[in-house]
């Protein structure tokens, strides 16, 4: 599943943050690399243990938690706090699949990657080029959103970063572990759930088809979910 989520950072969110990464010290993006991205990325990123990024990533971590579309869709057990990068000059990120396992530099929390994530902080009109491609068995698509808007993707699909060629895309990145390892449940339990809400808007939460779909929905996240 590959997901448009907007609007998680605000106007003034964003003004915020995009005026201190913009006077950030950026880093060779290799640093958080595994083998084969290494070969493959070409960019800039914040150091992981900046606390410009910690206190950034916070911000997102907090917006994401008051985003009911995102809940619903990734049903969050663990979240890698967000990193940030930006591509200028004809850089770019080569096609590659994501490490399956995110260690926190310095600690003992990992991630199991179900999910990638990246949040905007440029709008397209900022620079050309830069657009994450993401490949699935129908094909790629390619991706560019406004400032503050999200998209969600299985973090085991191989993607890439086009170069920029003008101006700079700034944006955090980040992995999600899932209550629901498989995609396939994982995307059953979305479409459930955004069909409850639908049809409760029309009918009411008490009506006895909402209260017994709902069930439906717990009983099955029960079966498939870890916690």
């Amino acid at each position: 599943m590959m997901l448009h989520i907007p609007g998680v950072l605000g106007a003034d969110q964003l003004r915020e943050a995009r005026a201190l990464l913009d006077a950030a010290e950026w880093v060779d993006g290799n640093v958080t690399s595994g083998y084969q991205s290494a070969l493959a990325k070409r960019n800039m990123q914040l150091p992981e243990d900046s606390p410009l990024a910690r206190q950034i990533g916070q911000t997102i971590l907090a917006a994401l938690g008051r985003t009911p579309l995102f809940i619903a869709a990734a049903l969050p057990l663990k979240i890698f706090p967000p990193l940030f990068n930006r591509y200028q000059g004809g850089e770019r990120f080569d096609t590659h699949v994501d490490n399956a396992i995110r260690v926190l530099k310095g600690s003992e929390f990992r991630v199991r990657s179900d999910l990638s994530a990246t949040l905007f902080f440029s709008d397209p009109d900022e620079y050309d080029g830069g657009e994450l491609a993401v490949e699935d068995s129908y094909g790629v698509h390619s991706v560019k959103l406004p400032a503050g808007d999200m998209v969600l993707y299985p973090a085991s699909s191989l993607h890439h970063v086009t170069p920029v060629t003008r101006g700079a895309r700034v944006a955090s990145f980040f992995w999600i572990q899932s209550m629901v390892r498989d995609d396939g449940a994982r995307q059953l339990l979305f479409d459930l759930d955004r069909s409850i809400q639908t049809i409760a808007a029309d009918r009411g939460h008490d009506d006895p088809a909402i209260v017994q779909l709902t069930g439906v929905y717990h009983n099955l996240l029960r079966r498939w979910a870890d916690s």
